[in-house]
Order: structure tokens, then sequence, then C-alpha cells
């Protein structure tokens, strides 16, 4: 792109809720012109627009046309999917085919190996070709090698933000990882449920998926990848009454030699340059710190007794868990300012 000039940009899931903080931020950046949304269901309706399906965006009634990757491609300049998964899967491969930008917010792109797709996601899983032209958009640490980018999920952000100086500096017992990952309703999508029912949800906590969440593999790969001698994580997941916000507390045994301020090295030096990472100098975070940013807050500490690490990050599961991350990989990927669109500071109280 020529300097000065703004995107035409398109969105698939606009009237989920990472497809609506997607869609805010995306008004708000200084290099996008015109936003395009679009439905993906087949099934003929009246026409829909995103201000009567979203009461809160009352003066935005834009509608929602049809989805026909031909169009998008001659009219926009990138697409955006913030759908379920098992959808882009099926709508993605006229984008691959022409080196089309897209950024996924699902998991369908996340893996390389299609059957890990189809184990934990119990969906049939893209095919191996596509899912080797698309590259794991972990912002902070993952090169964009391609033009379509696989979105990290929320869980997975908040976690892999919380682990890397340890993994990559190996300073910890590579086998004895443990993740306690908590999130607010939000995270569970739109569509409501038994789980999700403010009765069942509030003044509660609910642990759920135990040893069977999807972001268990996607957390392994990128573990993996990073240090091959890892053989596997324990994570829980438990929901709690809270509308946004993730917070994954780690524990790990520490290598032969670790001190609190050698861990404190590692964090600084692989988070100094880091715009949306903030290590805190004493103390963990909690939730709200982060809530309405792109900001992934994270503080630990050492205890010798035990010889045990524990890493607390916290971020917003919409924000930069969703839609934040995918904005900020949107800026890698054209080569603009890394913050732009994304609010400098949390909303609080």
């Amino acid at each position: 792109m020529e300097e000065g000039e703004k995107m035409k940009v398109g969105l698939l899931g606009a009237t989920g809720y990472s497809g609506a903080v997607l869609y805010s931020l995306l008004k708000q950046h200084p290099k996008v012109a015109h936003i395009d949304l679009y439905g993906h269901k087949k099934e003929a309706k009246s026409t829909e627009f995103l201000d009567t399906t979203i009461p809160a965006y009352l003066n935005e009634h834009v509608e929602l046309q049809e989805f026909d990757p031909a169009v998008i491609i001659d009219k926009d300049d990138i697409l955006f999917c913030a759908t379920p998964s098992g959808v882009t899967n099926k709508l993605a491969r006229p984008f691959i085919e022409k080196n089309f930008p897209l950024i996924d917010l699902s998991g369908d792109f996340r893996f390389k190996d299609p059957a890990v797709y189809s184990k934990w996601y119990n969906k049939p899983a893209a095919p191996a070709e596509q899912l080797q032209k698309a590259c794991y958009g972990l912002a902070e640490f993952n090169k964009l090698t391609s033009n379509y980018i696989a979105n990290p999920g929320c869980y997975a952000t908040a976690s892999l933000l919380g682990l890397a100086p340890l993994v990559i500096d190996k300073l910890i017992v590579p086998d004895t990882i443990v993740i306690d990952a908590k999130s607010g309703v939000s995270g569970a999508g739109k569509k409501p449920n038994a789980t999700n029912h403010y009765t069942f949800i509030n003044e509660n906590a609910w642990l759920y998926k135990l040893n069977k969440h999807q972001h268990i593999p996607e957390i392994t790969q990128q573990l993996q990848a990073w240090d091959a001698d890892i053989p596997a994580i324990q994570f829980t997941t438990t929901l709690i009454p809270v509308t946004r916000g993730i917070m994954a507390t780690i524990y790990v045994k520490a290598a032969t030699g670790v001190t609190l301020d050698g861990l404190r090295r590692s964090f600084q030096q692989h988070y100094q340059n880091k715009k949306f990472v903030r290590v805190l100098a004493n103390g963990v975070p909690s939730i709200k710190e982060v809530t309405g940013s792109n900001y992934c807050n994270i503080g630990f500490d050492y205890n010798k007794v035990t010889n045990t690490i524990v890493v607390v990050s916290v971020i917003d599961n919409l924000m930069k868990g969703a839609a934040g991350q995918a904005v900020q990989n949107f800026n890698n990927l054209f080569n603009f300012p890394e913050d732009a669109g994304l609010p400098s500071m949390p909303v609080f109280p």
C-alpha cells in the first residue's frame, strides 16, 4: 500500500461478541476507509442490519451482505472472519488460492495436522494443504509468514504470554506445567445455554471441559515450537460471573539454578519492547487492569520451599483474546503502527 492510502475491510460475523468488538475497533482505525459486513448463513431471509441485531450500535444501520468470495476479493482489501468453529474451513479455499489477506478468529486454521482439529473440535478439518498455508498469529512472538492468519484463542493467548519467557529461556522443568484459567461469560459466546444463564453462573464458578478443552493442543503446539522437550500440559478452565476477562494462573517447577532475579531478567528481556505486554515489578495483576484494552498484564513469584514458579497472566478475552489481537495482526501484516486503532487505556472503573 502507498503511504496515506486507506483500506476497504470485509468482516464476516459482526453480530457475535468478538465480531461486534472488532467492528467497533475497525470503525475507529485510522487506516480503514470502509467496512463491508457479511453474513455466512445461506438460507433466504429478510435483509439484516447491524443496528437491529445489536441495539447498542443504534447509529450503525449497516446491511449484512450475502457472503460471496468473488465479490469480497474484488471489492475489499482484507477479510476478517469472526465466526464459530467449523465455518471458515468451508469458506477459505477461494481466499487461500488467491493469496487474499484473511484474519481468522476461529480455531479452524490454528493446527497444521487436520487430525488434531478433528479430535479436539469434533468437526471435519480443513484439508492439510490449506492448513499449511496459514500462520499462527501470536502477535508478540510469531512473524507473519502468510496472508492467512490464524488468530490465537483467548485462553491460549493468556497462557502462552505468561509462559513464553520461561519456556524459551528453558527456566522450567518441561513436564510440570499446570494452568488454571478462569474466564468471563462472554468467552462462551453470544448463544445462550444453561451454563451461561444468569441464575446458574451468578455467585457461582463452573469448571468445564476438564482435560477436553480445545485450547489444550493449541497451547501445547506453540510451547513445543519453543521447546520440543515439553511433553504435555495440565490445563483447566473455569467460568466465573464476570462479563469480560481471563486470568491464567500458571504453576511450574523451576529448573536448577533459577532465581527470582533471573526470572525478572527473562521477562524484562522478552517484553521490554512489546507495547501490549506489561510486566508488573511487584505483585500479581487483576482482570480489571486490562478490561477494554489489548494489554496482557503479567505478574510472577518464585516459592523456594516448593521450587514452584507462579505466573498470573490477565487479558480481556474479547480484546487481546480475540478482536484486539486481530487488529494487532492486521497492523503487523500491513506495516501500520502496531497500536493503530487500539485503545491506549483500559476501561476503569
